[in-house]
């Protein structure tokens, strides 16, 4: 108990040193640059104290389940005897259970992120219903499922992660060239917000798990690296989704004109 204590205390003190900066700039625009006094200053202070408060929980709670619950999957999940690998190494195609947990977690994670529902339902109200946000929580949760599945390969192969990201972004940079104008801009953000509070620790103590109980992983090499695949990946699945969707209206107003004739 004492222990969780003294982590909660440095855990505190260390957080406050970084809202602090966050704090002084905003306060100090405000008073000095717009000279204007801060509305409801007991509720913006109040606000501050809630945003400390709930970064320690936060971190603490990394360090106490999220992180470990990781690594114990990854441990358990690349276990030999779990596998039925003999001698203890296997190939790519023996970690299928590996890609499948990995996809299954990076959706659930990345739908269940506060950023992005909060993305979706401001674009819901500026594109007036066009933009669904059941639709878009959807086609971002694929796309983080599938970039963290060839993540998840890239470190059962030990291939280099530059080959991989270069076809990616030659992919997004057709895809843009094609995609509709207003749906450019949200599909980028959207992979933006998929890399917050809920999805970014369970990926990262996933890959340095993976890296770290695979034969012939370096956790420095190949552990890092899957953040870059659950961003990646969103941004092409919502432009696929408006790409789809675009040619369908434009088939069925093609297809309208047929039928009134």
């Amino acid at each position: 108990m004492s222990e969780l204590l003294a982590r909660l205390a440095d855990t505190a003190l260390a957080t406050m040193r970084d809202v602090l900066p966050l704090m002084a700039v905003l306060l100090g625009f405000q008073l000095w640059i717009l000279r204007q006094p801060i509305p409801q200053l007991r509720r913006v202070l109040a606000g501050f104290g809630y945003v400390v408060v709930g970064l320690v929980l936060f971190l603490v709670g990394l360090e106490e389940a999220l992180f470990p619950l990781g690594r114990l999957m990854a441990h358990q999940l690349t276990d030999p005897a779990f596998l039925g690998i003999a001698g203890g190494v296997g190939t790519w195609s023996d970690y299928l259970w590996v890609y499948g947990f990995a996809a299954a977690l990076a959706f659930a994670s990345a739908t269940a992120e506060p950023a992005l529902i909060a993305v979706a339902m401001k674009a819901n109200a500026v594109s007036g219903g066009a933009i669904g946000v059941r639709g878009l929580r959807v086609a971002v949760g694929l796309g983080a499922a599938l970039g963290i599945a060839l993540g998840s390969f890239r470190i059962g192969t030990g291939l280099p992660i530059h080959y991989f990201i270069m076809a990616i972004y030659a992919v997004l940079m057709v895809q843009t060239l094609y995609a509709p104008r207003m749906i450019i801009a949200l599909a980028y953000d959207s992979g933006g917000v998929t890399t917050s509070t809920v999805t970014v620790p369970l990926v990262a103590a996933l890959g340095l798990g993976l890296a770290g109980t695979i034969p012939g992983r370096d956790p420095v090499v190949d552990g890092f690296g899957l953040i870059a695949f659950v961003c990646s990946f969103p941004i092409m699945t919502v432009l696929g989704y408006a790409q789809l969707a675009d040619w369908r209206a434009r088939r069925a107003a093609t297809r309208q004109p047929r039928r009134e004739t």
